[in-house]
């Protein structure tokens, strides 16, 4: 077989910069180890993957979602649905475990946990002592 132009694979990938993207990914995949899917003829393996490109034998979306996935940098992760969150639920309480406790509505993350909350004079009596400030006003 003649060597393949690019010519030969424009007409399938209009695009340039997309065909050496693409024929890219697929001489990489041959690097890899993927079977190619014309005879090899000596040929190099950018030259084996647009002769794929201009035969077609090879799937193009297919590529183009394997290129996708190499550069992608952050993989967005689904988030499980209400359903699934109250599935895992029931099978928490049917294995025995706990549920992590959840925060009521109106509650404060700055609120101390059943303790008095330390009045100012309280606060400059601990520190003058060289203390700490602590919940119910112990060093």
């Amino acid at each position: 077989m003649a060597r393949v132009t690019v010519e030969d694979c424009v007409m399938k990938v209009p695009n340039r910069f997309e065909l050496v993207m693409l024929a890219a990914q697929r001489a990489r995949s041959i690097s890899a180890g993927a079977q190619p899917t014309v005879e090899r003829d000596n040929d190099k393996n950018p030259v084996i993957a647009l002769r794929e490109i201009a035969d077609e034998t090879v799937n193009l979306e297919e590529l183009e979602q394997s290129l996708i996935r190499g550069l992608q940098k952050f993989v967005e992760m689904d988030e499980p649905e209400e359903d699934e969150v109250d599935l895992l639920a029931i099978q928490q309480e049917l294995s025995g475990e706990t549920p992590l406790p959840t925060k009521a509505a109106g509650e404060d993350d700055d609120d101390l946990d059943d303790e008095e909350e330390l009045t100012d004079e309280d606060q400059a009596a601990a520190m003058d002592l060289g203390g700490d400030v602590i919940g119910d006003g112990e060093k």
